[in-house]
């Protein structure tokens, strides 16, 4: 961590450092906020707005869609400008569009404005990230970015526990009112806690030139396309857990709303497990092997849930199948975003950008093919679980290259 940046952050790595990483992991959890909060009463959102599993689905799409297009114009800009003003900006304005949520008239009317919301979401995922880089670089980024899962996963454990209890006194509608809620406390917490973290003689220019210089640089280079896809392609299968989960567990397998909330935490707290053994192996083992091993278990475990969904196995093999799924990310994502970002300091918030462009596209491009097939089997899910988990496999192998002995 270099002199300037040191002075500028240490407050917050001093009395602040447990809020200062509260904080970090609050903006990063953003994105499992607006997607799993709601994912109980996604059944019963379908049936309000008169939308089709796939019409359904695709307000997930939507918010995607905008948390990608968001990181690619806020990464830049934060690069330009410094991370704190465009941070709190776009927290404000998420706020503002959770209440539009929550009033939305009709499915596509709600998916319109859940492409607003992740557009003011993404502010806070790729400010994130890039704070950290800020920071930290190496083995001490991968441990950090471990310790921040061990943060950002409570979000997808709690969020469909409290959406379920939710629905037992309100609708869906209320869960967006919720998250605006959550926002504002956000908001609070960033603009009391986090310092700028790029002084002014570590910016870059804004201008479109300097945009597409910065873009062209980082897709040219092997390494960072190799990592962004590696943890782009991962996501993707998770992505295609999060958006069929819901009617395969409910609909095909019987859980109820309360039921399937319990499961999807579970499989969340799996993802926060295996992060803090990435945490505490990383300075031994490095980066790569533990990205390697996540994968592997990755793909594993998406395989055995298209067997048990070929052959009719019960939740018995089911569960346990995607727990080994989803858990893997806890070693893939932390390992994967720091070995990306290692080489980039000077543009790390671009950097980041790509980093979640890559995860967020894949992901919006999964949720309709889920739906395409209706609610009621799951094939289409965990065939595209396991197609994306080997094809991450395949990635690490084959385009990203192995260091020098």
């Amino acid at each position: 961590m270099t002199a300037d940046v040191q002075q500028a952050v240490a407050p917050a790595l001093g009395a602040r450092r447990l809020r200062t990483l509260v904080v970090i992991g609050s903006l990063s959890a953003f994105g499992p906020l607006s997607m799993d909060a709601y994912l109980p009463g996604l059944p019963a959102l379908g049936r309000d707005l008169g939308g089709s599993p796939s019409a359904t689905q695709a307000t997930l799409t939507g918010c995607l869609l905008g948390l990608a297009a968001g990181q690619l114009l806020v990464g830049p800009v934060s690069d330009a400008l410094g991370r704190r003003r465009p941070l709190l900006v776009g927290i404000a304005v998420y706020i503002v569009v959770s209440v539009l949520c929550a009033l939305a008239p009709s499915i596509w009317a709600l998916v319109v404005v859940r492409v607003l919301q992740g557009l003011a979401g993404a502010a806070g995922i790729v400010i994130a990230r890039a704070i950290v880089r800020d920071l930290y670089s190496g083995a001490a980024a991968a441990q950090f970015f471990a310790l921040l899962m061990l943060v950002t996963t409570l979000a997808p454990i709690l969020a469909p526990i409290l959406g379920s209890q939710i629905l037992r006194v309100g609708s869906w509608r209320t869960v967006f009112y919720a998250l605006a809620v959550a926002g504002a406390a956000i908001l609070a917490g960033a603009a009391t806690v986090l310092p700028e973290t790029l002084p002014p003689m570590r910016r870059r220019g804004s201008g479109l030139r300097e945009l597409r210089r910065g873009f062209r640089f980082l897709l040219r280079d092997r390494p960072f396309v190799g990592h962004v896809l590696a943890a782009g392609l991962p996501f993707a299968a998770m992505f295609a857990y999060i958006a069929g989960s819901p009617f395969v567990l409910q609909d095909v397998y019987g859980l109820s709303p309360q039921q399937y909330g319990v499961v999807f935490g579970a499989n969340a707290f799996g993802i926060m497990l295996f992060s803090q053994v990435s945490r505490a192996l990383v300075p031994r083992v490095g980066a790569r092997p533990l990205l390697v091993a996540g994968l592997v278990v990755g793909a594993t475990g998406s395989g055995l849930f298209l067997v048990c969904v070929l052959a009719g196995l019960g939740l018995s093999v089911v569960l346990p199948s995607l727990f080994l799924a989803i858990a893997a990310m806890g070693l893939v994502l932390p390992n994967a975003s720091a070995l990306a970002l290692a080489d980039h300091p000077d543009l790390a918030g671009t950097a980041s950008a790509l980093l979640g462009v890559s995860q967020f596209a894949f992901g919006a491009a999964v949720a309709p093919i889920v739906g395409s097939a209706g609610g009621h089997t799951a094939v289409p899910m965990a065939v595209l679980m396991a197609a994306f988990a080997l094809a991450a496999l395949a990635d690490v192998f084959l385009v990203v290259p192995w260091p020098r002995a």
